[in-house]
C-alpha cells in the first residue's frame, strides 16, 4: 500500500470534511504514519512529556480560545515549540479564525493548516472511520466470498474445485455476490473481517466453459453486495482427501486471517453432491449457534443422558434378586 500523503487526504475527503488549505502548498507531501488524530492537549500549556506528535491534530474551539488567551509573544512561542515537533498535520474546526501568526509559523515549519467548517466532534466522526479502513490490516486471498442469509461465506479450495460455480448457484437461488477468485480483506476492530471484490474486476465472476459474467447485468443489483463480514470460512476439498471431515459437527474448527479467528467447514466434494444447499445449510446453522442452539451438542447431550440411563436400568436389574 501506497503511503498516505497530507494531499491524499485533502484531495479525497475536501468536500466531505469541508476542508481549506490556510498554508497553501507548504507540507503537502508530509506522509500520514497511523491512523489516530487527537487534541495536543497539555502539549499546547508546555508539558511535552507524554506528547505524541506522529499523529494528526485536531485544534477545536477550546485550543484556539487559548492561545488567542496569551499575549502575542507568548502565543507565538508556544506555537513555535508546538510546530517544532515532527507533526504531519494540524486540522482547526468549526471555521474559526487562525491568527496570521499561526499561519505564518506553520509554514516556516512546512507544517499543513487545514481548517474544516465541520464541529469538531463530527469531524472526527467523518474522519476516524476513513483513516481507520486505509490503515486497517488488508490481505488478499484466492477465493469467492457470498452473502447466504445474511452470512458472510468465504469459500476457499484449490482452482477448478468449483468455488464460482458454487457462488453462482448460489447468486441463482437469490443469493448475494461480493467477490469472485479474488478476496480483498480487511480487518476492523479486533475480531471483524470485512471482505470486498478488487475494484476492477467487481461484479464480475470467470466461469469454466463459459468466461466472464457481469452477475449484476444477469440477475440485477439485488443479487451483489460491495462488501460483507466474512462470518464462516469453507474449504472445498476433494473427496478422496477428505478421510478428516468432521461426521458431527462436534469437532468445533477455525482458520486464522489477519489473526482473527473464524469457523471452518471442510466440505468434501464427489460428483452429483448439492453443495449449494450444503452451503445454505451451513449458514443457516451458524445463525442457529448464534442464537445458542448447537444442534450437534444437543444430540451428543441427548445420547449421553439417554445411555446413562439404561446403564442405571441395568444396574438395577442386576441387583435385583427376587
Amino acid at each position: 500500500m501506497a503511503p498516505l500523503t497530507v494531499n491524499d487526504l485533502f484531495q479525497r475527503k475536501q468536500e466531505m470534511l469541508q476542508l481549506e488549505i490556510l498554508t497553501g502548498d507548504a507540507g503537502l507531501d508530509r506522509i500520514i504514519p497511523g491512523p489516530e488524530a487527537s487534541s495536543p492537549g497539555l502539549a499546547l500549556a508546555g508539558f511535552t512529556k507524554r506528547f505524541v506528535s506522529q499523529r494528526l491534530h485536531v485544534l477545536g474551539e477550546t485550543e484556539i480560545e487559548y492561545l488567542r488567551s496569551l499575549t502575542p509573544e507568548d502565543r507565538q512561542n508556544t506555537w513555535r515549540q508546538f510546530m517544532s515537533f515532527d507533526i504531519p498535520c494540524v486540522f482547526v474546526t468549526k471555521g474559526q479564525r487562525v491568527p496570521k501568526e499561526l499561519i505564518s509559523v506553520a509554514k516556516e515549519h512546512g507544517v499543513p493548516l487545514i481548517r474544516s467548517k465541520l464541529k469538531t466532534s463530527e469531524f472526527y466522526q467523518r474522519l476516524t472511520p476513513y483513516i481507520t479502513e486505509v490503515f486497517a490490516p488488508t490481505t488478499k486471498l484466492h477465493g469467492s466470498l457470498a452473502d447466504v442469509f445474511g452470512v458472510g461465506l468465504l469459500f476457499l479450495g484449490r482452482s477448478g474445485i468449483g468455488k464460482s460455480e458454487c457462488v453462482l448457484d448460489l447468486v441463482e437461488r437469490g443469493h448475494r455476490l461480493v467477490a469472485d477468485d479474488s478476496v480483498i480483506i480487511t480487518q476492523h476492530g479486533t475480531d471483524v473481517l470485512i471482505g470486498r471484490s478488487p475494484e476492477l474486476t467487481s461484479h464480475h465472476m470467470e466461469i469454466r466453459g463459459v468466461g466472464i459474467i457481469d452477475v449484476s447485468a444477469l440477475f440485477g443489483v439485488h443479487a451483489v453486495r460491495q462488501q460483507k463480514r466474512i462470518e464462516v470460512a469453507v474449504q472445498l476439498v476433494d473427496w478422496e482427501k477428505a478421510d478428516d471431515a468432521d461426521r458431527t459437527g462436534l469437532e468445533a474448527r477455525t482458520t486464522t486471517i489477519l489473526g482473527v479467528e473464524l469457523p471452518k467447514m471442510v466440505v468434501p466434494l464427489n460428483p452429483g453432491k448439492n453443495i449449494t444447499v450444503v452451503s445454505e445449510v451451513v449458514a443457516m446453522n451458524h445463525l442457529l449457534k448464534y442464537a445458542g442452539v448447537d444442534s450437534a451438542k444437543v444430540l451428543n447431550d441427548r445420547l449421553v443422558a439417554q445411555m446413562a440411563e439404561q446403564r442405571e436400568l441395568r444396574e438395577y436389574l442386576t441387583e435385583d434378586y427376587e
